[in-house]
């Protein structure tokens, strides 16, 4: 077993750069909880010098993520408590697993439990489902991505989480993807002209991808020249019949091409994501990764 000092741990090396991401949420969570008075349970039972060494335990079977902002809320309270790591991020965790060990001052190490426990916990979840998921594709062509169908403030966390279990970041915001939806549509007048405009004040590194909701608004999308298609809602025989259609258009173009990659959205769950793959399409962005995820429970034991 190897003892690290969680400040440590951020002070240089790859974690480091890290902080920017979470420091602020992780600030927020800890004034939140500590309120106006602090750990008032905490305090009263134990001097400032008592030491304590706390083991986290997985409840159950799944996949890891949330460790550097986990350490993080410890490292803010107690930079020189000691932390013993078993796993990484992305790592599948039997149940009943050790994931770590902390030892120090028992008033951070306790203070900060709850929102340790939170954070892996919601993060884990993600992590768990998403790798869940990505094994029923297997044998398909299709990848799984995330959306922007995220809680305010943990968009980073929860995109990163879903790159634990092995699926794929959607756009992070309005400002790194161009995406042409159904009401861009309807107030320009056209998808056509909708594109257009986008093309001739867009940068040349910038992609544009266009939801559609009908195999005619896809006609007319495949003859924009988008590098992605948005098949919302359709049904598992309207994209086999949509993948069928940008095939024909990739014929005399080398082997292997698909322009463009067609992605499925809409009533993704366990019961539709293999169906909807072996369609053929590229990829199936869910939604419910980020905004319906089921904690992972963990535990800290004295």
């Amino acid at each position: 077993m190897t003892w690290r000092n969680v400040g440590e741990i951020f002070s240089s090396g790859a974690l480091r750069p890290l902080v920017v991401q979470f420091d602020a949420l992780i600030k927020t969570a800890l004034a939140e909880d500590l309120g106006r008075g602090g750990d008032l349970t905490t305090d009263l039972i134990f001097k400032a010098s008592h030491t304590s060494q706390c083991v986290l335990k997985a409840r159950h079977d799944g996949v890891l993520s949330g460790l550097a902002p986990a350490l993080w809320v410890w490292a803010s309270l107690d930079d020189t408590l000691e932390v013993a790591l078993d796993y990484q991020d992305g790592d599948f965790l039997p149940s009943g697993s050790k994931v770590l060990e902390i030892r120090g001052r028992t008033r951070p190490i306790l203070t900060g439990e709850r929102t340790v426990l939170n954070l892996l916990g919601h993060l884990s979840g993600i992590a768990t489902r998403t790798r869940r998921l990505v094994q029923m594709l297997d044998g398909t062509n299709a990848s799984l991505c995330d959306t922007r169908k995220t809680l305010p403030g943990l968009r980073t966390l929860q995109k990163y989480a879903v790159t634990c279990g092995g699926g794929f970041n959607h756009r992070f915001g309005l400002d790194d993807c161009i995406l042409i939806k159904d009401n861009h549509i309807a107030a320009c007048g056209s998808l056509t002209e909708a594109v257009q405009r986008v093309r001739a004040l867009i940068g040349h590194t910038v992609k544009i991808e266009v939801e559609v909701d009908s195999l005619e608004q896809l006609d007319e999308a495949l003859s924009t020249g988008v590098e992605i298609v948005l098949l919302d809602n359709f049904s598992a025989q309207e994209m086999a019949q949509a993948v069928a259609r940008r095939n024909a258009l990739n014929r005399n173009t080398a082997e292997g091409t698909k322009s463009p990659l067609l992605e499925a959205s809409g009533g993704v769950d366990e019961k539709t994501i293999r169906t909807l793959a072996e369609t053929g399409v590229d990829l199936i962005s869910m939604g419910a990764l980020t905004h319906s995820v089921t904690n992972f429970d963990f535990g800290l034991d004295h």
